[in-house]
């Protein structure tokens, strides 16, 4: 149940919000199908509070910097982490797989967190683990953010060296692969890191539609491949991807 002075005040707020020239008080009685009376009390309250300014001149509202410097406060403590791992571990838990959760840095992607299977077959990893963005799901997915100027500009600067027999060497066919995680929103490492791994791994989005991190399932290749096939791990992948970056202010554009 919402309050209602609340309510509406919020609503003043998104109003403006999509009107950076302003609104007199009586296109916000319109917009609001309120009295003027009402909405002068509410914009008194946002006034009164640094949320709403009033030009003088033209007598039109706005809204102030109030919001945004709310906002760079509240993105100054986000963690990925935190925000993150109700959603990985309900993962982990629905496949019994190993679920990663990594972050680029330079020419590097860092393993930040982990929750680890029930499975007695399973892959080694930890926590701060560093590995070469171009062989791994992860590593991928975090490139596939990025421009193709900077993706050649890691390249030259770190090579494209071979892990194993599937690892790709070749600038032509690594931006194939790029293209195609932009297209399709997943990345994989067929074993392309550490023969017999395979990995499946999605972006993690900002508000600002960046991508800032990205997640992975990993495990022996036979049963990655076949949870892919036949099990929906794809699909709860993805479905999961969408809910952190929800959370993390991102907007999907339908």
């Amino acid at each position: 149940m919402t309050v209602q002075s609340v309510d509406r005040a919020l609503s003043i707020i998104e109003i403006l919000g999509e009107h950076p020239n302003g609104l007199g008080v009586m296109a916000l009685s319109k917009e609001l199908n309120l009295a003027k009376s009402t909405v002068h009390r509410l914009l008194h309250s946002l006034i009164s509070r640094d949320f709403v300014y009033q030009d003088q001149e033209n007598e039109r509202y706005y809204l102030s910097m109030k919001l945004a410097q709310v906002s760079a406060k509240m993105i100054d403590h986000l963690d990925i982490r935190k925000i993150a791992r109700p959603f990985i571990e309900e993962l982990s838990e629905r496949i019994n797989e190993v679920v990663h959760v990594c972050i680029r840095d330079g020419n590097e992607v860092v393993y930040i967190d982990k929750v680890e299977s029930k499975r007695t077959i399973r892959m080694y990893s930890q926590i701060g683990k560093r590995a070469m963005l171009h062989c791994t799901g992860v590593g991928k997915i975090l490139l596939s953010g990025l421009s193709d100027q900077k993706v050649t500009e890691i390249i030259d600067s770190a090579g494209l060296p071979r892990f194993t027999k599937n690892t790709l060497t070749s600038k032509d066919a690594f931006f194939k692969e790029i293209q195609s995680i932009r297209l399709n929103g997943y990345a994989y490492d067929r074993e392309e890191h550490e023969e017999g791994i395979y990995c499946i791994s999605a972006p993690i989005y900002d508000y600002t539609d960046k991508i800032i991190a990205g997640f992975s399932i990993s495990g022996p290749i036979d049963r990655i491949k076949e949870g892919i096939e036949h099990h929906h791990y794809k699909t709860y992948l993805l479905d999961t991807s969408h809910q952190i970056s929800e959370r993390l202010g991102y907007k999907k554009e339908s």
